[in-house]
């Protein structure tokens, strides 16, 4: 960051602003104020105009950094956040808003400046990409708006996508002036984390309410005061005030709201949030709420008041595919995409994401779940580079062990450690004036993180029981299907590498939100396996197409994939009119008839202690608990389930 740059400090504790005003200062930085709340930070922004903010998430007044960093965001003012709170829900709500960096206070003077350095060159990338424009999720919201598929599946995508930022149990969502329930939207997350939308009359029979009962409980609004958050005290009031939610929360055990209202063409709408924990909602989530109005606006518009499409997706007018490989209509998109099929608008971002980025030598971090195709996205960004003739080299850092992790990725001289028998050369060497593709890269261990920020910050390498250095000129290129500020937040992983990798983001998006390419997939993996001769299978039915199209793939293409081929195998005939689905998992990982479903280790372990969960009634500890039952300590089961995710609602 160059010298003499201003920044401005919004932190309302005193001691805390005055310490990082030495230690700007001592740097060579131009502090220019300290602002103890939003109110003060907008009036010192106006007349001192700062370069960069650093910004405290809880501050005096009602507004909290979440909403300032909105409104920072439209004027094109860079932030960092600097908190004492790294608890998941608060980093999602703040990674939402787009920052360039996050400090967890306390931290050291190194810390500060090292994150500043990044931040520069954050900015400096994002400017030459004109990339930091909005948070993602008004993308995400507006693309499923406008998806030719069903309302309910819609709003099913819309809540998943909502979720990280404004986590929910019961979402309800009704017209308030005037007063009517006659379109309520009624969303409930379920134990497994599925969405399922429940209608008036379904809903009113599973909470056992009569119709009646129900018109008299809702003659007026739920909130008139204008109050948001409901905890402890105020959502006892609330439950006391409404029979409705008394009765909502009673069956599905709700212990908090979140209120936001919605203006359309004069009529109000309001969007209730229920959580089955009593104190979750905070000042952060209203203002994270608050920046996505524009978004719920749209979820009113065009999916609620708009017109339902009955078919998920068009099933096709013949029983069979006929054309194996997709045809690229979209001047924009390569022509060479490495095999990467499909033409649904999320994937079509990811391409001109990597059509931008793949010319430059900035680091890129490919994100998304197993399965996604994140190692072709890979190979295709260094295909599209000047670096296509030098090698690519790829690491599967899961695959590493821990004991030879540095010796595989940067080398050792002979004699360095026991059995070391000869040199050896490293990844990174390997991969020198090419790219290195470091896949899994949330499964590292923190001491190769540390070697790896330095190949990044110093772009020079050490062998093990070597005495020099050696400059290299790799691009990196990472991967992960872990959610790496979780990782983070439970110290797992480095914050500064984090923000080193996450210069440039690819998102890869599952198939559940894409399946319109579902349809275009088949017809390749039908293609793919029929030349292989293996089968005389040529298309596929509509029925049978329709069923691929309403399963969730929790493994993705790469599960699908599986699918057609083996499905391909059993088929008789040209065509495939029978589908044989997974459609419920057991803890071994075996669907049906021992139908192979792709699953991690953990997504298996969690499911396995969910279910002993459930079948204990949330019991963990003495006779009949949970620890019993899988034969393990109960301080052992408690740090599995906070490891794993597990809600507190499975757990007593």
């Amino acid at each position: 960051m160059k010298m003499k740059q201003k920044i401005l400090i919004v932190e309302d504790e005193f001691i805390v602003a005055n310490d990082l005003r030495i230690m700007l200062e001592k740097a060579g930085y131009k502090v220019c104020g300290i602002a103890p709340s939003v109110v003060k930070a907008l009036e010192l922004i106006a007349t001192k105009e700062p370069d960069w903010i650093l910004l405290d998430i809880f501050l005096q007044g009602d507004k909290t950094g979440i909403d300032l960093a909105g409104q920072l965001t439209e004027m094109g003012i860079p932030f960092i956040y600097i908190s004492a709170n790294t608890n998941q829900g608060i980093l999602e709500a703040a990674k939402a808003t787009l920052p360039y960096g996050f400090l967890v206070k306390p931290f050291r003077e190194k810390d500060l400046m090292v994150m500043l350095d990044i931040a520069r060159y954050r900015h400096e990338q994002n400017l030459k990409y004109n990339h930091h424009t909005e948070p993602p999720i008004h993308k995400q919201i507006e693309h499923i708006a406008e998806k030719q598929v069903s309302i309910s599946e819609r709003l099913k995508q819309i809540s998943a996508a909502l979720y990280p930022v404004v986590p929910f149990d019961f979402l309800w969502i009704t017209k308030s002036n005037p007063r009517s329930t006659t379109k309520d939207i009624n969303i409930i997350r379920s134990f497994d984390g599925k969405f399922n939308m429940l209608n008036n009359e379904n809903l009113l029979k599973e909470v056992n309410v009569s119709s009646r009962d129900f018109k008299a409980w809702n003659t007026t609004a739920l909130v008139h005061s204008g109050k948001s958050i409901f905890n402890g005290y105020d959502f006892r009031k609330l439950r006391m005030e409404s029979p409705w939610v008394q009765r909502l929360s009673d069956h599905y055990a709700l212990e908090s709201a979140l209120v936001t209202e919605i203006e359309r063409d004069g009529e109000q709408f309001q969007f209730v949030f229920f959580n089955h924990l009593s104190d979750l909602y905070t000042k952060v989530h209203s203002g994270v709420i608050n920046q996505f109005k524009k978004s719920l606006e749209l979820v009113l518009d065009q999916v609620i008041y708009g017109k339902d499409i009955t078919l998920e997706i068009p099933a096709p007018t013949s029983p069979t595919l006929e054309k194996p490989i997709i045809e690229r209509e979209n001047p924009e998109i390569p022509k060479d995409f490495n095999g990467i099929i499909g033409n649904s608008t999320l994937l079509h971002a990811a391409f001109k994401k990597l059509e931008l980025v793949a010319p430059d030598d900035t680091s890129v971090l490919i994100l998304g779940e197993s399965g996604t195709g994140k190692e072709k996205i890979a190979q295709t960004i260094h295909k599209l580079s000047p670096r296509k003739n030098k090698p690519l080299v790829t690491v599967n850092c899961a695959a590493l062990p821990l004991t030879l992790i540095e010796s595989e990725l940067f080398g050792h001289e002979k004699g360095s450690f026991t059995g070391a028998n000869e040199k050896r050369i490293g990844k990174f060497e390997q991969a020198d004036g090419g790219s290195i593709f470091l896949d899994e890269i949330g499964e590292l261990p923190l001491e190769a993180q540390v070697k790896l920020l330095r190949v990044l910050q110093e772009k020079e390498i050490e062998r093990l029981g070597g005495n020099y250095t050696k400059k290299i000129n790799v691009r990196i290129i990472t991967a992960t299907n872990r959610n790496l500020e979780k990782e983070v937040s439970e110290g797992r992983f480095r914050l500064d590498l984090y923000y080193r990798l996450n210069v440039f983001p690819i998102e890869l998006p599952a198939l559940r939100q894409r399946k319109e390419d579902i349809s275009a997939l088949v017809a390749f993996f039908i293609s793919k396996y029929g030349r292989k001769g293996s089968s005389g299978v040529t298309g596929i039915s509509a029925e049978a197409l329709q069923e691929l199209q309403e399963y969730d793939w929790p493994g993705n293409i790469r599960e699908l994939e599986h699918l057609v081929e083996r499905t391909m195998l059993l088929t008789e005939g040209e065509t495939i009119t029978k589908i044989d689905l997974p459609h419920s998992a057991s803890a071994t990982g075996f669907t049906g008839e021992d139908h192979f479903k792709i699953k991690t280790m953990e997504e298996m372990e969690r499911e396995h202690i969910l279910n002993i969960l459930k079948m204990c009634k949330g019991k963990i500890f003495g006779p009949g608990g949970a620890a019993e039952i899988l034969n393990i300590p109960s301080t052992t089961l408690n740090s599995k389930i906070k490891k794993l995710g597990i809600k507190f609602e499975f757990v007593k």
